[in-house]
């Protein structure tokens, strides 16, 4: 086993062991064979909760590293490409039609939305000069503020702000069993991108020298949208939106070990897990009993994260692990 794939392992069961300890409720481990209680509490909200935040950070680290391939730009995730907030404004658009849709319907139509906002993102910068690689996310934050501001105004108009607020907040407070299993589904679209990882891989190299290489570019490339759609809705339906865990992680594993996707892309989904669950873990204890949701902490350390990446220096001898 690589050190890297070990060292993934033993950090998120130390982050899973405290994220089940640490909650409002009184909770010993070592009560669940003898308190009926303890053992439901474990398994109603603890366990759900452990596996909800690993399941959503993974998810949406994968995401925004195939993200980045289809574009071909390091500093670009589907926050900063309007496809988040395209899925918000699926989810409110099927709110107001359709607002006893079960929860599976509703996230397919996000999921829906979130692809068409993608597309539109990939026509812009299809204008842009290749020798101006900041231009990208530059038009992708103005392109996912126009979005987020249609929606907003929906919203508002609707009167559902308050359904607006949550999907953006990022949250795992109120996650219990049976309301966050569709969340395995962007863990099982993650284990779908590693199977591809190789494909992913040559389409970051462009179309001509993917074609050239005997690749079906047209397949990939919708394979690539549609994974990337399909996890954001998904996140976006259970947990709300939470920022930068795209942008930063494939960058932070990309710098130590280099462009290998197919080595990377477990470390990249561990430590993806990893930092949002120790996001939800500090948001539970800075202000205990009372929580802070983990995608405001997140955001907060994802954006200093994201200024050290961009002013930085790339690291020496990054190389394929």
């Amino acid at each position: 086993m690589r050190p890297s794939y070990f060292l993934t392992i033993v950090t998120l069961t130390v982050l899973a062991l405290v994220s089940v300890l640490i909650g409002a409720a009184p909770f010993d481990l070592r009560d669940i064979a003898s308190d009926p209680e303890a053992l439901r509490l474990l398994l109603v909200s603890r366990l759900p909760r452990t596996f909800a935040a690993l399941l959503t950070g993974a998810a949406m680290a994968v995401a925004g590293v195939i993200m980045q391939l289809l574009v071909r730009n390091r500093f670009v995730e589907p926050g900063t490409t309007g496809t988040t907030e395209a899925a918000m404004l699926g989810l409110l658009l099927v709110t107001l039609a359709a607002p006893a849709m079960p929860i599976v319907g509703k996230m397919l139509v996000a999921a829906l939305t979130a692809l068409l906002g993608m597309g539109g993102f990939l026509v812009l910068i299809k204008r842009l000069p290749p020798e101006q690689p900041l231009l990208v996310p530059l038009v992708g934050l103005i392109y996912s503020g126009i979005i987020g501001a249609g929606t907003t105004f929906v919203a508002y108009q609707a009167d559902l702000m308050q359904y607006l607020g949550v999907w953006m907040s990022g949250e795992f407070s109120g996650i219990l069993a049976g309301r966050y299993e569709l969340l395995w589904l962007a863990g099982a679209m993650a284990v779908v991108a590693y199977v591809a990882a190789d494909q992913f891989t040559i389409v970051g190299l462009g179309r001509s020298t993917s074609v050239g290489l005997g690749l079906n570019y047209g397949q990939v490339m919708a394979l690539g949208l549609v994974t990337v759609s399909m996890v954001t809705a998904l996140v976006v339906v259970t947990v709300g939106m939470v920022p930068f865990v795209g942008l930063v992680v494939p960058n932070i594993v990309a710098r130590i070990m280099g462009d290998n996707l197919r080595a990377s892309l477990p470390v990249v989904a561990g430590m993806g897990a990893g930092m949002v669950l120790a996001s939800d873990i500090l948001g539970r204890v800075v202000r205990y009993p009372y929580e802070i949701p983990a995608g405001t902490i997140f955001g907060a350390v994802g954006a200093a994260i994201f200024l050290w990446l961009l002013l930085g220096k790339p690291a020496n001898g990054a190389r394929n692990a």
